[in-house]
C-alpha cells in the first residue's frame, strides 16, 4: 500500500514536472513570437525613417502611415479597409441612404476597380455601366496603382461635374468610354408596385431606411389588392449589393413568424451570435418568391438563405455572389475608422454562403439581347483575389465561373420576374413551389 502511494506520488511529481516544462515551452514560444513581432515593427520603423530622410522628395508622413494601414488591412481580404475621417463620414452618410457620387457598388480585382452592381436610377445606371465592368481609367488616369479608396475618392466630386470612365467589358475587344455626370445619390432602397394580383417589392440595398420602406410597400400593396385576390409577393433582390446586417434581419423577420434568421461566427466560440425572428408575419402567410442573381450579395443573401432554409419562400434566378462575411466598423476617434472582417455568417441550417452563394431552388437564366451577349456577367466572391474561403475550405470551380447579373429594363422582357408571376398565379407549375414548410429546418 505504501509502495502504491509512493508510485502515485512519483507519478504526480513527474506530471507536475512535465506540466511545468510545457508551461515553460509555451511561455518561451509566446516570448519568441512577441520578440519576432517587435523585430518586424522595428523594421517598419527603420523603413519609415529611411523614406523620411532619403526619398527624392519630402513625403507627407501622414500619407505614409495611412498607406501602410490601408495596405495591412487590404492584405487580409477584399472587404477590410481603412476609412480616413472623410471616408468615414461619407460611409455614415451612405448608410443613411444619401450620398454624392456616381451610384455604383465597387470592389478591387486584379488592381482594377470592378463594378459589383450599378444602383438603380443613378447616373452610372442611366449611363450604361454594368455589373462586372472593370474600370481601368478615371478621366484618363490609370486606376492601376491606386487603392480602392483613392479610386472611389476620385469618382466622387461636385454635383453636375462629369467624369469619363474607361471600361474593360467581357466580350468586347476595345475599351469603352462612358461619360457619367455626378449627382446627389438619394437611395430609395425599396420600390414597390402591384402586378394586378401580385405584390412586387424590390430592395436595391440595405440601408437605414430599408425596413420602413418595406413596411410601407407591403401596406400599400395590401390596401390596393383585396386579400382574396392577392396571390402573393415577389421580393426582388437581384443586383442588390447588400448593406446593414440589422436591416437584413428586419426584412427576413417581416416574412417569418419564428425561428433563426442568421448566425455570425467569429474567431472565438464566444463571439457567436444568433438572430431570431419575432412572432408575426407581415404578409400573413401569403406565398413569397425571392429573385436573386450574380449581383445579389451579402445582406440580400442573408434574406434569401433564411427564407429558403425555412421553406418560407422559393428562390428563383441564378446563383448569388457569395459574400458571406460580416464587416464591423471600428471608430478610431479623430483618425476615422477601420472596416474589419470579424465573422462569417451562416444561414439557419448552418450553411456558409462565403465564396459559395445561394443556389436558387429554380434556376432561370435571363437571355441576353444580341448586343449585350458576353457583356453582363459577374464572377462572384470566389474569384476575388485574397477572398476568405468557405467554412469547409474547399471551393467548387463552378462557383468561380460567371453567373448572370443582367436584368432587362422592361419588365415585359424579364424572364425571371414573369416566371415568378406565373408560378404565383398557377399558370406555371414547378415541384419547388410552393415550398413545404414541414421540410424546413426546425423552428
Amino acid at each position: 500500500m505504501i509502495r502504491r502511494i509512493g508510485l502515485l506520488a512519483a507519478g504526480a511529481l513527474f506530471g507536475a514536472v512535465v506540466a511545468g516544462s510545457v508551461a515553460q515551452l509555451e511561455s518561451g514560444a509566446a516570448s519568441a513570437a512577441a520578440s519576432d513581432t517587435y523585430r518586424q515593427l522595428n523594421l517598419f520603423g527603420d523603413v519609415f525613417e529611411r523614406i523620411r530622410a532619403d526619398y527624392v522628395e519630402e513625403p507627407a508622413e501622414a500619407d505614409l502611415i495611412e498607406a501602410a494601414i490601408e495596405g495591412m488591412l487590404s492584405s487580409l481580404d477584399p472587404h477590410s479597409s481603412y476609412l480616413n475621417p472623410k471616408n468615414f463620414r461619407d460611409m455614415q452618410v451612405q448608410t443613411r441612404g444619401e450620398f454624392g457620387g456616381l451610384g455604383i457598388e465597387v470592389t478591387m480585382e486584379k488592381e482594377l476597380v470592378k463594378v459589383v452592381s450599378p444602383i438603380d436610377d443613378t447616373p452610372a445606371a442611366r449611363a450604361g455601366v454594368l455589373a462586372g465592368d472593370l474600370i481601368t481609367h478615371l478621366d484618363g488616369e490609370e486606376v492601376l496603382g491606386m487603392t480602392l479608396r483613392q479610386a472611389v475618392d476620385k469618382m466622387r466630386g461636385r454635383v453636375n461635374e462629369p467624369i469619363v470612365l474607361t471600361i474593360r467589358r467581357e466580350g468586347v475587344e476595345k475599351p469603352i468610354e462612358i461619360k457619367v455626370v455626378r449627382d446627389i445619390i438619394r437611395i430609395k432602397s425599396v420600390r414597390f408596385r402591384s402586378e394586378d394580383d401580385v405584390g412586387y417589392l424590390r430592395i436595391t440595398q440595405f440601408n437605414e431606411q430599408t425596413s420602413e420602406g418595406l413596411k410601407a410597400g407591403i401596406e400599400a400593396i395590401t390596401k390596393e389588392i383585396a386579400d382574396d385576390k392577392l396571390k402573393g409577393f415577389v421580393l426582388d433582390l437581384r443586383n442588390n449589393p447588400g448593406g446593414l446586417l440589422d436591416q437584413a434581419i428586419a426584412v427576413s423577420d417581416a416574412f417569418l413568424d419564428r425561428g433563426e434568421i442568421v448566425s455570425t461566427r467569429g474567431r472565438r466560440e464566444e463571439d457567436t451570435q444568433r438572430f431570431t425572428s419575432r412572432a408575426g408575419d407581415s404578409v400573413k402567410g401569403k406565398p413569397v418568391i425571392v429573385l436573386v442573381n450574380g449581383g445579389s450579395a451579402s445582406a440580400s443573401e442573408i434574406v434569401a438563405g433564411a427564407l429558403q432554409d425555412h421553406r418560407r419562400a422559393t428562390i428563383v434566378g441564378s446563383r448569388s455572389f457569395g459574400k458571406g462575411t460580416v464587416q464591423t466598423i471600428i471608430p478610431l476617434g479623430r483618425n476615422g475608422a477601420i472596416r474589419l472582417t470579424t465573422a462569417r455568417y451562416f444561414t439557419p441550417s448552418g450553411r456558409s454562403i462565403q465564396a459559395e452563394g445561394v443556389e436558387p431552388d429554380i434556376q432561370i437564366i435571363q437571355e441576353l439581347p444580341d448586343e449585350l451577349k458576353g457583356e453582363s456577367s459577374t464572377t462572384g466572391e470566389a474569384s476575388l483575389r485574397g477572398h476568405l474561403t468557405g467554412e469547409n475550405g474547399e471551393e467548387d470551380e463552378e462557383k468561380v465561373s460567371a453567373t448572370s447579373a443582367y436584368v432587362p429594363p422592361d419588365p415585359k422582357d424579364d424572364v425571371q420576374l414573369n416566371y415568378a408571376l406565373d408560378l404565383l398565379r398557377g399558370t406555371q407549375v414547378n415541384a419547388m413551389f410552393p415550398p413545404n414548410p414541414s421540410q424546413g429546418i426546425p423552428n
